[in-house]
């Protein structure tokens, strides 16, 4: 659960420090994006698939169970590799240690399973969502937030005063 806040926060406030017209500003926006909309994305998917926990029974074909089930995909993993996926694309090719990024939805994925909070494909779904959408908001000239922010933020606080 720290984890998850911590990235949500971290996105937000680096997302609001630097501004859209800073390249790492930028790229927490395109992540900001990101988590939202496969977090939405996620959600969805819960409630479609409604698929069993492994903790709610021992069959991993436990799918359509309604509204008690909602394991595909993992949502956590999926905001993991949403909000990694667009700082790697937009700074990967410069700074590889960006890369080490991914051990953020690697370590979330191996604690759901561990925990058995998820099943392996819901784990691996989640990393394929995050990391599409998070893809998709790369391609993106502006950010889809940002559209709907009043110019005074997209410039970033620090460099405001």
């Amino acid at each position: 659960m720290a984890l998850e806040y911590g990235v949500i926060a971290t996105e937000v406030a680096g997302a609001l420090w630097f501004g859209s017209d800073d390249a790492l500003g930028h790229a927490f926006w395109q992540a900001v994006d990101a988590s939202a909309l496969s977090g939405l994305g996620a959600a969805v998917m819960k409630r479609v698939f409604g698929r069993a926990r492994p903790d709610q029974g021992a069959d991993p074909n436990a799918w359509f169970r309604g509204g008690c089930c909602e394991s595909f995909p993992s949502g956590e993993v999926t905001l993991q590799a949403s909000f990694v996926t667009p700082l790697i694309v937009d700074f990967g090719g410069s700074d590889p240690w960006v890369w080490a990024l991914e051990s953020l939805p690697l370590y979330d994925g191996l604690a759901r399973l561990k925990s058995q909070a998820h099943w392996q494909s819901d784990v691996l779904a989640g990393w394929v969502l995050g990391s599409a959408v998070g893809y998709w908001t790369t391609t993106r000239a502006v950010p889809v937030s940002v559209r709907f922010l009043p110019r005074g933020l997209t410039v970033g606080f620090y460099k405001r005063f």
